[in-house]
C-alpha cells in the first residue's frame, strides 16, 4: 500500500474488529487522521492518528451528532469507510422476524444514517468519498444467508443509485464486496469457506481500491469471478448448482 494516500481525515465505522479494524490501522499508519467508531472501544488500537468516537449506527440522531463531533475535532471528513454490520446464519427451522429487523437495521439502515449525515456536508464542500461494505453475498441468493444477503444486495443497489446522483456534486462512491474473511463474524459459520482471507490482506485490498477511485472494490478475485459468473446463470441451473453445494 502506498504511503501517499489522498485523504487527510477518514472515518471508519465498525472498527472494533475485522476488516474495519485493519483499515483503521493501515490508514493511520499511512499518516491519515482516523476517527473510529463502534459500540465498544477497539482493543489494541492505540495510535496517535486514531481517535475513538463511540457510536451505535442504528441510532440516526447519534450518527448525526457523531459526524458533527468528528469534524469539529479533526476537520472535514474526506473518506468514510462504513464497515459496521451484523451477521446471523439463517435456518428455516428458527426463522425470526426479529433477526430480519436487527440485521437490516445494522447493515442497511446504519449505512443510510451515516450517508444522510455526511453527504450534505460533502456536497457543500464539493468533495468527499463515501464507501461502505456490502458483500459478494449480495450478488445472488445463497444458502443460510436470508438475513444477511438481502441487506448486502440492497447496499450494492444503493451504491449504484448514489453514484449517479452524488457524483455530479464532486463525491466519490465505492461499494466494497469481500468474500470470506477470517473475522469474528465468519467464525460462526459451520461450513467450509473457500478462498478465506486474513483481515489485514482484506484491509489492504480495500484501501488500495479506494485510493484508485474504484466504484467496486471486490476480493478475492477468483471467488468474485466465480460468483459473478453464477449471477449470469438462469434460475433453474443456478438453483440446481446451489442445492448441490448445500448438500456437499
Amino acid at each position: 500500500m502506498s504511503a501517499q494516500l489522498p485523504w487527510r481525515v477518514a472515518w471508519v465505522t465498525g472498527a472494533s474488529s475485522g476488516i474495519g479494524l485493519g483499515v483503521a490501522r493501515q490508514l493511520a499508519g499511512a499518516g491519515v487522521k482516523v476517527a473510529v467508531s463502534s459500540r465498544r472501544p477497539p482493543e489494541g488500537l492505540q495510535h496517535p492518528n486514531i481517535t475513538f468516537f463511540p457510536l451505535d449506527v442504528t441510532n440516526e440522531a447519534a450518527v448525526a451528532a457523531c459526524v458533527a463531533e468528528i469534524e469539529a475535532a479533526l476537520g472535514p471528513i474526506d473518506l468514510a469507510v462504513l464497515a459496521a454490520g451484523r451477521y446471523e446464519p439463517f435456518t428455516a427451522e428458527a426463522l425470526s422476524a426479529g433477526w430480519f429487523t436487527a440485521i437490516n437495521a445494522a447493515n442497511y439502515l446504519g449505512v443510510t444514517h451515516c450517508i444522510s449525515a455526511l453527504a450534505p456536508r460533502m456536497i457543500s464542500r464539493g468533495q468527499g468519498h463515501l464507501s461502505w461494505f456490502a458483500s459478494v453475498a449480495g450478488y445472488r441468493g445463497l444458502p443460510k444467508a436470508a438475513y444477511y444477503g438481502p441487506t448486502k444486495a440492497a447496499l450494492i443497489n444503493l451504491a449504484e443509485c448514489l453514484k449517479l446522483d452524488l457524483e455530479p456534486h464532486g463525491l466519490g462512491i465505492s461499494v466494497i464486496n469481500p468474500g470470506f474473511v477470517e473475522t469474528p463474524m465468519t467464525a460462526v459459520n459451520d461450513f467450509s469457506m473457500p478462498f478465506l482471507m486474513k483481515p489485514e490482506a482484506a484491509a489492504a485490498a480495500t484501501i488500495n481500491g479506494l485510493a484508485k477511485g474504484k466504484f467496486e472494490v471486490a476480493y478475492p478475485a477468483p471467488f468474485v469471478l466465480l460468483l459473478k459468473l453464477l449471477r449470469l446463470l438462469p434460475y433453474p441451473l443456478y438453483f440446481a448448482l446451489a442445492r448441490r453445494t448445500r448438500q456437499a
